[in-house]
């Protein structure tokens, strides 16, 4: 304790060498010894690391099944086929002409031409699920593109702006892992690289000009753990060390079962004292040897049986196998890396042992509501509404749409609830029926359980109304079509 409050033991009081913690955890005794807990921020800790986890982190995803797993499956469940937007107006006929202007322009989004704006939205998220962060550049492009509306989308990796920039300007803002700031802590603007750093063409090429971006065109994407947080952090970075003495510890039982099982068998003889030639027991002709001269050709095939000389016998060999507790180890360990993840153990491995489906079912739940919680808070809020903001404002000023006061109403038309894809039905008849006792109780609406299945309401009732007519012209009858009556199994008096 007197080493803790210096200035008291100077001053002459006498303090006890250690006092019981109030809590355990925060106890300094013997147990505690060598336990590093640092109290700095989290900006000064993941900084320095951030090199080193991105790049552990994509390596582990390139050569990992595991871990090339876990970032799979969660953009698969996170994006899916994409989180698509609903315009929340009255106007029927201006969301019709919005939505289809949307669709027109997600297959021109991306300034690379490589996928659509759903595309670019999977590929932001294993982004930011691998390296922990994603930037994305605005890039407004001219009329004369031919594009629907006259803007891009571009991806950039975490390394275009480097965390390692910590400055003051001329203006007095200051710049914090690449980061520029104003006097009230707002972001202004991003100091990216023109090219990425760590291409052979930049390497070679020379001097790679760093370019003070404003923040306006700049998204940045990532998962923030702690308030005031500058950059994001890989989402295998708790479990990365573990995953790799992991893969070293299955690589080398894989090795070593596969060096003793290239020995079948084993031929002893005891030491000649002179005399002939040993010959083929078989044939009674010499034995052919192999190159290295004393080594017999013997061929094994399925069935048959070798002859022995005198004195030879036959030794198989025993080779050692994994051990019985290679699978619990393995399982238990997994379940560690898995639960680091934030994946379910069932789903990073694939094993469906002792699991039904009410488990599964209390698994997925848990798992979606995560997801969810990111869909909406992370990819939501800080792509896809920025996206949407800067697309119809292009929209309007390049007149491919037509809105009344649009600079006094802009929130107004801005409105907009974002679907992600629906989640698989566990069970379909059991899930359909208990969404059709919903809404018939009126606890949810039609509109509310489309949107859960990802499809919009308005256009799951025109095609029922365009399939009902014609199937009326043709003649058909489905009994889709027809109204669905309750009837009471119980016996009328």
């Amino acid at each position: 304790m007197a080493r803790h409050y210096p200035t008291l033991s100077r001053q002459g009081f006498l303090l006890p060498s250690n006092i019981k913690a109030s809590y355990e955890g925060a106890g300094e005794g013997r147990r505690s010894v060598g336990w590093d807990a640092p109290d700095s921020s989290l900006n000064s800790i993941n900084t320095p690391a951030l090199r080193n986890l991105r790049s552990r982190s994509r390596a582990a995803v390139r050569n990992d099944p595991y871990a090339f797993n876990v970032v799979d499956k969660r953009v698969s469940n996170l994006i899916g086929t994409g989180i698509t937007p609903r315009a929340q107006t009255d106007d029927n006929d201006l969301r019709k002409q919005l939505q289809v202007l949307w669709e027109d322009w997600v297959d021109e989004s991306d300034a690379d031409d490589l996928t659509d704006f759903y595309g670019q939205q999977a590929l932001v998220a294993r982004t930011v699920e691998t390296s922990g962060e994603c930037f994305v550049r605005l890039r407004p492009r001219r009329t004369e593109d031919g594009l629907a509306v006259p803007l891009q989308v571009q991806l950039l990796a975490p390394e275009f702006v480097p965390h390692d920039k910590f400055e003051t300007t001329r203006d007095g803002n200051v710049i914090r892992a690449g980061i520029e700031f104003n006097g009230v802590g707002k972001r202004v603007a991003y100091w990216m690289y023109r090219s990425h750093p760590g291409e052979s063409s930049t390497l070679s090429g020379g001097y790679n000009q760093l370019v003070r971006v404003p923040a306006t065109q700049v998204l940045h994407i990532f998962d923030p753990l702690e308030p005031g947080q500058l950059r994001g952090v890989p989402r295998l970075s708790p479990v990365l060390k573990r995953l790799r003495s992991l893969d070293n510890y299955d690589d080398a039982v894989l090795f070593r079962q596969e060096v003793a099982n290239l020995f079948a068998g084993f031929i002893t003889r005891p030491t000649p004292e002179g005399g002939p030639p040993p010959l083929d027991p078989v044939t009674g002709q010499p034995l052919t040897l192999d190159r290295d001269g004393f080594t017999p050709m013997v061929a094994l095939e399925p069935g048959t049986m070798q002859e022995l000389g005198p004195g030879e016998e036959v030794e198989f060999s025993k080779p050692p196998d994994a051990g019985n507790n290679y699978p619990d180890f393995m399982r238990q360990q997994l379940m560690a890396a898995a639960a680091g993840a934030g994946v379910p153990y069932e789903i990073v491995t694939g094993d469906m042992r002792d699991i039904n489906d009410r488990v599964m079912r209390v698994v997925l739940n848990e798992f979606r509501r995560r997801l969810e919680q990111l869909q909406f808070g992370v990819y939501v809020h800080q792509l896809c509404r920025p996206v949407r903001a800067a697309w119809l404002d292009m929209a309007v000023l390049s007149g491919a749409v037509q809105l009344t006061d649009y600079a006094q109403r802009r929130r107004e038309y801005l409105r907009t609830r974002w679907v992600p894809q629906g989640w698989p039905y566990l069970q379909p008849v059991q899930d359909v029926q208990a969404r059709r006792m919903e809404v018939q109780a009126g606890f949810a609406s039609r509109s509310e359980m489309c949107l859960r299945t990802g499809y919009d309401a308005e256009t799951v009732d025109a095609e029922n109304a365009a399939d009902l007519e014609r199937a009326n012209g043709l003649g058909l009858n489905y009994n889709t079509l027809e109204s669905v009556e309750l009837l009471d199994d119980k016996e009328q008096p």
